[in-house]
């Protein structure tokens, strides 16, 4: 499938050290592209460039999207678990990565196309789309900060929200986005075998866990969420956007059908 190749395509992957991050980024490596990763430590794969970036920091973002210019995809991979403080998990998940995303498409031309890595932990999103909407809207880095740091209350632990926001971001801005000819979707990874996943067996029931990897009743890989993550934006998809993909091994789709028994997850959630 030539067409869902990456040959001479310039690309951005944030979070490439590890996780699928590291695996997003080999596996386009492997299929024809022109790498460029963006972490806060190095990854050891043959990039074209690397660049240390902290998405705390608007002028760290600012610099490496200005050092690497313009590229065909950008690839969304980094993300700080709950373990970390709500702000700082904010920053990461959702408005360093929407400021970075912001810089890299003002440079894309049209057919460009940007894929982020939010989660299943981030389903709570159609609850409150008026809130999530509320920080979507925010023009700014500095305003979006404002608006976490005044709404500590429902931000919560910051991952879930962070998560939550990533998924209404994608459908609202996708809507814009096209009109210029650049695409924007995101993924929904069910549990993830990823070095980050101490972090959640450490902060979450693990009756959690398990539940949310029903009806598979096994955690992904991190090559498994790497694939549908560079199918999003390959010339094969050039008519999806907005989507929000779950990659769960039919989580949704069994809890959707009744088919998932989430009284577990409920249990440990409270």
């Amino acid at each position: 499938m030539e067409y869902a190749r990456y040959n001479n395509k310039r690309v951005i992957v944030t979070g490439c050290f590890s996780g699928m991050g590291h695996a997003t980024a080999q596996l386009l490596l492997d299929i024809g592209a022109q790498v460029h990763g963006l972490d806060y430590k190095e990854c050891t794969l043959p990039l074209a460039s690397f660049t240390s970036t902290d998405l705390r920091d608007p002028a760290s973002i600012d610099a490496a999207a200005a050092k690497i210019g313009r590229v065909d995809a950008l690839f969304n991979c980094a993300g700080l678990p709950q373990t970390f403080p709500a702000v700082d998990v904010m920053k990461v998940n959702f408005i360093g990565t929407r400021h970075l995303t912001q810089k890299v498409v003002a440079l894309m031309e049209p057919g460009g196309a940007v894929a982020s890595i939010s989660s299943t932990g981030g389903l709570g999103w159609s609850r409150r789309i008026p809130t999530l909407m509320e920080l979507v809207a925010t023009d700014s880095w500095d305003a979006a900060l404002r608006w976490v740091e005044s709404h500590l209350d429902i931000v919560a632990e910051g991952y879930s929200f962070s998560k939550e926001a990533i998924i209404v971001w994608t459908m609202f801005e996708a809507a814009h986005l096209i009109k210029r000819g650049i695409r924007l979707n995101c993924i929904l990874p069910g549990p993830t075998q990823t070095p980050m996943m101490a972090e959640f067996e450490s902060a979450t029931d693990a009756a959690v866990l398990d539940a949310a990897a029903q009806p598979i009743n096994r955690r992904a890989t991190p090559e498994e969420q790497a694939g549908p993550l560079v199918f999003l934006n390959c010339d094969a998809a050039t008519y999806v956007n907005g989507v929000v993909l779950p990659v769960d091994g039919g989580f949704m789709g069994g809890l959707a059908t009744g088919q998932v028994d989430i009284s577990k997850m409920m249990a440990g959630a409270r």
